[in-house]
């Protein structure tokens, strides 16, 4: 191509420093130099709630020389005051090419702090804070106005799936139960970690309107299948019991009936609820007699293990003729879902078990625990494949790779890889808690690997952030094939966060936290719908949001990853950046950045004896208790290694807040 422009958005280190311009080094180990003109900004990296975090200092010695204009003395001031060697920062602009010339114009700096290595993101104790109240708030805005108080009836009348992206009505106002539930996950996980009582109320009306609007017993009472879908008719409600969704229309997939645990088992952490546990319990039984791929149970079934994808509403079977394209399979969703959904939570909130708890809940606890060592062992064993950084994601009843499903064919979604490495590491933490150490090394062993392939395979070395649909056997070895496009999606930018934060924190090996602060970096750029207080479910390569079609609510995009992502960042953040884990120094531990609390509201009527407060699977040594508080006084504990908390009577249907410090701070 004789002659080029367009526009591009690289993200690097400064590595030198011009009068007019500077040069970055990008993660491909390529230079660029850029132009700084006229018109270039310069903008710090800001939040939701709009705050201003410029800060830079003015600087001394600008060098102006003899004949300099106003215009270049500008340029000087400016480059002088935000740019220094050493700085990670966004640069959009530009990209000339012209006869074999090449120059790169800035139209935007980006940096993402003003103090050297003190990212915002990192080092601002209230960042993903202030995001998730945020969001928390806008959502609540969105759906029920100005009220501050819910209950059921309101969610009833109000709830819906599908919200434009200014947060108002759409033509449709369908109420799907998945999305409800990712909702009451995101609102639960923001009472944890704010504390702000709107949040909980509101999580308990979606519950009590999720189970009363979807819950479908069987005969028995014994086992729970969710409906799919409720739609206001002139005369009543319509209830869709089969999903409508694409390539699951006319089934009951697993993955919908996974995530309708998600909220309910993240509001179960907080009050203890039992009717909530019942209903857990319940539909974690139906997966184990509707889905399960055990010929003890379903004598037809081949008996390979796992769970599969989908069963047919009519005969609850997963080997029904009707299934088609779904009939016998497997695939990542049946597998590696269980654990995210729900199973992390679960075993948080029941191990240690709960005092006083009856034979019942320890044998479910015992189930929970056998099915989280079934799908990590089905992750690691039949996941991978040699001579590709990818995972396969869809399997025959056999588990041969079924590479010529539908949409999927051969291909990998860079995300779910990115899912692996995460949650195998959380899992490699409870091992390590429960002293399985040869455990915790296998599943550490492939989040590793995913962890470092992905670098690589999945990652946009240029511009930061991760792709989402590649090709797994590319036309070229070694390059990203895109099947539609190379743009970003914000859920699985949330996983890219994660993983490598989480990695960082395992293992403290430097990578992972440059790889996290590139991902974390693009999501605060690039990912967040600063007018609206929300986020943009897709982006093009170089951040560019794509509108049309596209809402603040829908089935894709529900409240749920957003706040996943804000509540593990922050609580990963503490324990792990701020405890001296890896590259971080003394000086970076301060006390104040390594403490955070969490927030719970036991039920009056559960009539529990303990409460379960460890913030997610960690290691042993990681963390301690500093400080519980019982409806604003502090009350005496004594610091236990299980982080099981002894209640009195007195102490249900109020406020308990648990302060947490980061173990390593006062152990190295």
């Amino acid at each position: 191509m004789k002659s080029l422009n367009q526009k591009m958005t690289v993200l690097g280190t400064v590595v030198d420093v011009q009068d007019l311009g500077f040069t970055l080094r990008l993660r491909t180990g390529d230079n660029l130099t850029v132009c700084v003109g006229a018109g270039t900004s310069f903008m710090v990296l800001s939040n939701l709630d709009g705050l201003i975090y410029d800060r830079f200092p003015e600087p001394d010695n600008v060098p102006v020389v003899a004949g300099d204009d106003d215009i270049t003395k500008g340029i000087k001031y400016k480059v002088k005051k935000y740019i220094c060697s050493g700085q990670k920062m966004y640069v959009q602009g530009t990209f000339f090419q012209n006869a074999g010339n090449e120059r790169f114009e800035a139209l935007a700096v980006r940096p993402f702090h003003y103090q050297p290595d003190k990212f915002l993101f990192e080092h601002h104790t209230h960042w993903w804070l202030s995001q998730m109240a945020t969001m928390a708030d806008q959502w609540l805005q969105s759906l029920f106005g100005d009220s501050r108080t819910y209950d059921e009836s309101d969610f009833s009348r109000l709830y819906r799936t599908n919200l434009n992206i200014y947060g108002g009505k759409t033509d449709d106002d369908i109420q799907d139960m998945a999305t409800l539930s990712r909702l009451i996950y995101g609102l639960s996980s923001a009472y944890l970690l704010l504390g702000d009582r709107r949040y909980l109320d509101a999580a308990a009306a979606g519950v009590d309107f999720q189970r009363t609007a979807f819950r479908s017993l069987s005969h028995d009472g014994r086992t729970i299948i969710w409906s799919h879908a409720r739609r206001k008719l002139v005369n009543g409600n319509l209830t869709y019991i089969p999903s409508l969704m694409g390539d699951d229309a006319g089934t009951i997939p697993l993955y919908e009936q996974i995530y309708a645990l998600a909220g309910m088992t993240q509001y179960f952490r907080i009050t203890g609820d039992p009717e909530v546990l019942d209903d857990i319990m319940r539909t974690v039984r139906a997966f184990n007699t509707f889905f399960l791929d055990d010929s003890a149970v379903v004598p037809e079934y081949p008996g390979k293990k796992g769970y599969f994808s989908h069963i047919d509403p009519a005969t609850m079977r997963a080997d029904s003729p009707a299934l088609a394209h779904n009939r016998l399979r497997k695939n990542w969703n049946s597998i590696g879902d269980h654990i995210p959904a729900y199973l992390v939570n679960l075993i948080l909130a029941l191990d240690p078990l709960p005092q006083g708890a009856g034979k019942d809940i320890e044998r479910f606890l015992k189930k929970c625990e056998d099915m989280l060592d079934l799908t990590t062992d089905l992750i690691i064993e039949k996941f991978p494949e040699a001579d590709c950084p990818y995972v396969n994601e869809r399997f025959f009843a056999d588990w041969t790779p079924d590479q010529g499903w539908q949409w999927q064919q051969n291909r990998a979604i860079v995300g779910h890889n990115l899912k692996i490495a995460w949650n195998l590491t959380r899992v490699a933490n409870y091992y390590s808690y429960k002293g399985q150490d040869q455990k915790a090394k296998r599943a550490m062993q492939l989040a590793e690997q995913l962890g470092k392939a992905m670098v690589d395979a999945g990652l946009d070395k240029v511009r930061g952030g991760c792709f989402d649909a590649v090709e797994r056997k590319p036309k070229s070895p070694g390059e990203i094939q895109f099947v539609w496009g190379n743009h970003k999606d914000f859920w699985q930018q949330e996983q890219n966060v994660l993983a490598y934060l989480i990695l960082y924190g395992y293992t403290g090996t430097n990578l992972y936290r440059d790889l996290f602060r590139d991902a974390a970096a693009w999501w605060n750029t690039f990912q967040l719908d600063r007018d609206n207080r929300g986020v943009f479910f897709r982006v093009s390569d170089n951040g560019d949001p794509f509108i049309s079609g596209r809402g603040m609510a829908g089935f894709d995009i529900a409240g749920y990853h957003s706040f996943e992502l804000n509540f593990l960042a922050h609580i990963y953040l503490r324990t792990f950046v701020y405890s001296g884990a890896g590259v971080a120094t003394k000086d970076d531990r301060s006390e104040a950045g390594a403490d955070f609390c969490l927030y719970f509201w036991p039920a009056e009527r559960s009539q529990i004896q303990s409460l379960n407060v460890l913030p997610d699977f960690m290691s042993p040594g990681v963390l301690d208790i500093t400080s519980i508080k019982v409806n604003g006084k502090e009350r005496k504990f004594m610091a236990q290694e299980d982080f099981q908390i002894p209640l009195q009577p007195d102490e249900l249907g109020k406020e308990i807040v648990v302060s947490f410090r980061s173990g390593r701070l006062h152990k190295q």
